[in-house]
């Protein structure tokens, strides 16, 4: 539109001449303008895909490469998302994050990369997680803290 309009003052000024270089800027414009979008689109679903494969918190040297509008939509997504989880599974919630590939075995043998706390597991076992511990849990409660960092995969 906006050619159309630059086009015919063109025109009206006896400058005919301009009219081929003000079409080609438009087209150059609306390029830039598909471009920009397929960059923030393809930005969009890695923003997506960290939220499945890191979990909820992204580490701070994946966040350090987001602008604040990014850090708010990767917030959103995930709130989101929490609340989708939450309305399935009959009131209880299904964590649709946890076996992202289908396991072998139920446990898991882990070694804890660094000191993370006390974790409890279903049987109300309390686990204390320090570095370079060593223990035999259930996968699904793993999953979250390996790709967090916490938690490293034993594999004999």
């Amino acid at each position: 539109w906006e050619a159309c309009v630059h086009s015919n003052e063109a025109k009206a000024e006896g400058r005919a001449e301009l009219i081929p270089s003000i079409k080609l800027r438009h087209c150059c414009l609306l390029r830039n303008q598909r471009c920009l979008t397929a960059y923030l689109y393809d930005r969009l679903l890695r923003m997506r895909a960290l939220r499945w494969e890191y979990g909820s918190v992204l580490p701070a040297n994946v966040r350090f490469h987001m602008c604040a509008e990014e850090v708010q939509w990767f917030s959103q997504y995930k709130k989101s998302l929490a609340s989708f989880m939450r309305s399935l599974g009959g009131g209880e919630g299904l964590d649709l994050t946890q076996d992202m590939k289908p396991p072998k075995s139920l446990y898991i043998e882990v070694r804890c990369l660094k000191d993370h706390g006390e974790f409890e597991i279903d049987d109300g076992t309390v686990i204390l997680l320090k570095k370079n511990s060593q223990h035999f849990l259930p996968r699904w409660k793993c999953e979250q803290l390996i790709r967090q960092g916490v938690l490293e995969h034993v594999v004999s």
